[in-house]
């Protein structure tokens, strides 16, 4: 595919640490693909996936003793910063393969470029919520697409069958949606329906399901924190927060990263919040897969929005397009859609 705008100068979460071990590893950003291996200290590093020779993939090559990444092609090695050598023809100089950033963070490998600061770091949850865990869902459908998915809650009672409402509640369903210049902002209030998982985050029937989100573009990510009351107004004593970054591999397919947390308002209730947190993690992933599994259904949706009857429950959307193609992709705004539709074939 024709890679998209240059979209690494934002830190993006590309691989769980774990599976980073002797053997480097190749993964997929906007088209680009990256190389990463441990040095012989453990620390991870990324060189694009490409030796400077004749563009073999480094990432089918082996990690030598001392740390070098080995092509499997010539044998040419690289260190963390991308030096390398050839040792067929040791004197020949320029033999560098392009590095890039990766920190180790949340038991996540965030890639970047080299000179992206340690303060442009998405921030997580803080101290009062307890880490549930990660998950990792490839979906097949471009960013956009995808994006648009989980930037509206009216396909709940259709597509998910745990979280909110059912479909015969739909007309007491509560809406409130913000634009703002580097971000949106929704709002959901709802009946929550019968689930028998739910009873595990001590949730009634009866109870009203809160959805509310903030969604950013450096990178693209959304926040979602999920919390509960009684029909009388009286708040239940989880409250759930989910992460959830959204990662262009390629054209035709995003992968989301998630990363979940819980926290409770009764001091009383701590000593439960690591198995609690792991039913929200698990509630969590049910959610999502939910959506990759039917999003192949409407991946080939445009770009545009135009000719769409958009309703109430979109109003993110267009302004998303907007904040994703100045912050996220840095483009005109005119610019953005030719770029994607060169890279979809459409």
């Amino acid at each position: 595919m024709e890679p998209t705008p240059d979209v690494v100068r934002h830190f993006h979460p590309v691989l769980p640490s774990r599976q980073l071990r002797q053997q480097p590893v190749r993964v997929e950003l906007a088209g680009h693909a990256y190389a990463l291996f441990r040095d012989a200290s453990g620390r991870a590093a990324a060189l694009s996936d490409a030796c400077p020779h004749r563009f073999a993939p480094l990432s089918k090559g082996t990690v030598t003793k001392d740390g070098q990444l080995q092509c499997p092609y010539h044998g040419w090695r690289f260190d963390s910063r991308g030096h390398g050598t050839n040792p067929s023809q040791p004197e020949l100089r320029h033999c560098e393969a392009r590095s890039f950033q990766v920190v180790e963070r949340h038991g996540y490998l965030w890639l970047a470029h080299a000179a992206t600061p340690l303060s442009a770091m998405p921030e997580l949850s803080g101290d009062d919520y307890v880490f549930g865990g990660t998950f990792s869902t490839l979906f097949q459908a471009p960013l956009h697409v995808t994006l648009d998915n989980f930037s509206e809650d009216e396909h709940t009672p259709y597509v998910h069958t745990r979280l909110g409402w059912s479909g015969a509640q739909t007309g007491a369903v509560e809406f409130d949606a913000h634009n703002h210049p580097d971000h949106t902002e929704v709002h959901y209030r709802a009946p929550q329906r019968p689930a028998p998982i739910m009873k595990l985050l001590l949730v009634r029937d009866g109870d009203y399901f809160h959805n509310d989100w903030v969604t950013r573009f450096d990178p693209v990510r959304s926040i979602y924190t999920i919390h509960w009351k009684s029909s009388e107004g009286m708040p239940r004593p989880f409250i759930t927060q989910a992460h959830i970054f959204f990662v262009p591999e390629t054209a035709r397919t995003t992968r989301l990263h998630v990363f979940s947390f819980l926290r409770t308002s009764m001091p009383l209730l701590k000593p439960l919040l690591p198995v609690a947190a792991k039913a929200a993690l698990g509630l969590t992933w049910w959610e999502v897969r939910d959506d990759a599994r039917f999003i192949p259904t409407v991946a080939d949706t445009p770009y545009s929005h135009k000719g769409m009857r958009l309703d109430k429950y979109d109003k993110p959307l267009v302004h998303q397009r907007k904040l994703m193609e100045r912050i996220y992709y840095a483009h005109e705004p005119e610019a953005v859609p030719r770029v994607i539709h060169e890279a979809t074939g459409t």
